[in-house]
């Protein structure tokens, strides 16, 4: 019985990261970022990629994300106790195919396209009437798309850019736009196109995807090697 336990327990919480995607999903998030996000939540692993602060930023996604914190740290605590109790006969499996019979419902409903659209509905209603507009996420309020991109780019030693203007790098036809430079504790706002780049600054873009995948190749492919490099370390 403790098997069939441990077993069950398992399908729920495979089908809380099912439902906790589609929800995500109605928020607007990608199912790839969704899944990983949502496991990466319920283990406690702590991945602090850029799509962790897209949730963060989102008022209705933070709170899906605290249930699955909690939800992970207690589950932890079920799978020990039933490991080390897998000889017990108090286990509840009534209870648990009960659960389990539950989610399957709740997300079989929830993958239903005329549940998502209205679900999806709601919560840009709720994000409309309830919210300022400072609070919602930067997504709605600049009304991106898939081919627009809002993202910084580190100016490193090896870089270009350095002791030239953004006029010099940036042509006039290029859909990218500058949004401020980051140089240490101090932002540049004014005058963004004539301020000379120093190694080490943070320029902060909204734009084309492709224009600034472009535009800045190079530095996106050392950033991501440096971040690579230190997982693997």
């Amino acid at each position: 019985m403790g098997f069939i336990f441990i077993l069950l327990y398992f399908l729920i919480i495979a089908l809380v990261i099912e439902v906790s995607v589609v929800l995500f999903n109605t928020t607007g998030m990608k199912t790839r970022v969704s899944r990983f996000q949502v496991i990466s939540m319920l283990t406690g692993t702590g991945f602090t990629t850029d799509e962790s602060k897209v949730i963060l930023d989102h008022p209705v996604r933070r709170k899906i994300a605290a249930f699955l914190i909690l939800f992970g740290a207690f589950s932890l605590a079920v799978i020990i106790s039933s490991i080390s109790n897998i000889l017990a006969d108090d286990l509840r499996i009534t209870e648990l195919i009960i659960i389990v019979g539950l989610l399957s419902v709740i997300f079989i409903i929830l993958k239903t396209p005329i549940v998502k659209k209205k679900f999806s509905k709601q919560i840009d209603d709720e994000m409309e009437h309830h919210y300022q507009m400072y609070e919602r996420p930067i997504k709605d309020v600049l009304f991106l798309n898939d081919e627009d991109l809002v993202t910084q780019v580190t100016i490193d030693e090896e870089s270009q850019c350095i002791s030239k203007k953004i006029d010099d790098f940036i042509d006039r036809e290029d859909d990218i736009s500058v949004l401020f430079i980051n140089r240490g504790e101090i932002q540049i706002r004014k005058e963004l196109y004539t301020t000379t780049i120093n190694a080490g600054d943070q320029i902060y873009l909204y734009g084309n995807k492709n224009d600034i995948e472009r535009r800045f190749s190079k530095e996106i492919r050392r950033y991501e090697k440096r971040e690579e490099e230190k997982l693997n370390n």
